[in-house]
């Protein structure tokens, strides 16, 4: 099966009474342009996002018909969790994770950073609020325009 676009989020579709089906994606795999994948279900869905980056995030639909519909879920990962307690610490925290080009995360006034074992030892030497958990990275920090 081959998808293009996609069609938009399972929490804004009227889904009635299809099945739902899962292609699962690694959080690194939601910019790729083309992709080869099988939904939980095991059918075969080829994405091809030619025109822009697809952007893909969870719960995001990529097809529907009568009788189903395919959505995106992001698999957990081991991720650095740091809880700034001022906005001088999130400065600091912020510039250490740009200075690593390490891909950001927020949630809940939280950052996430997909661990990496260096930058793990870092910030609990620096004696910032840290802990190593499993979870879904959604929402990317993006970078700024030029």
């Amino acid at each position: 099966m081959l998808i293009t676009e996609k069609i938009g989020n399972i929490n804004f579709f009227n889904i009635n009474n299809r099945k739902i089906d899962y292609v699962i994606l690694e959080w690194h795999e939601t910019n790729i342009r083309i992709l080869h994948k099988k939904t939980i279900a095991g059918l075969d869905v080829v994405m091809e996002f030619v025109k822009e980056n697809p952007a893909l995030s969870e719960g995001d639909i990529i097809y529907e018909d009568d009788f189903k519909v395919i959505a995106i879920e992001l698999k957990d990962c081991n991720t650095i969790v740091l809880r700034p307690k001022s906005m001088l610490e999130m400065g600091r925290i912020c510039n250490e994770i740009g200075e690593s080009h390490q891909q950001a995360f927020y949630q809940s006034d939280e950052i996430l950073i997909p661990f990496e074992d260096s930058l793990f030892r870092s910030f609990s030497a620096a004696g910032y609020n840290i802990s190593l958990e499993k979870r879904k990275l959604v929402t990317p920090l993006l970078k700024s325009r030029d």
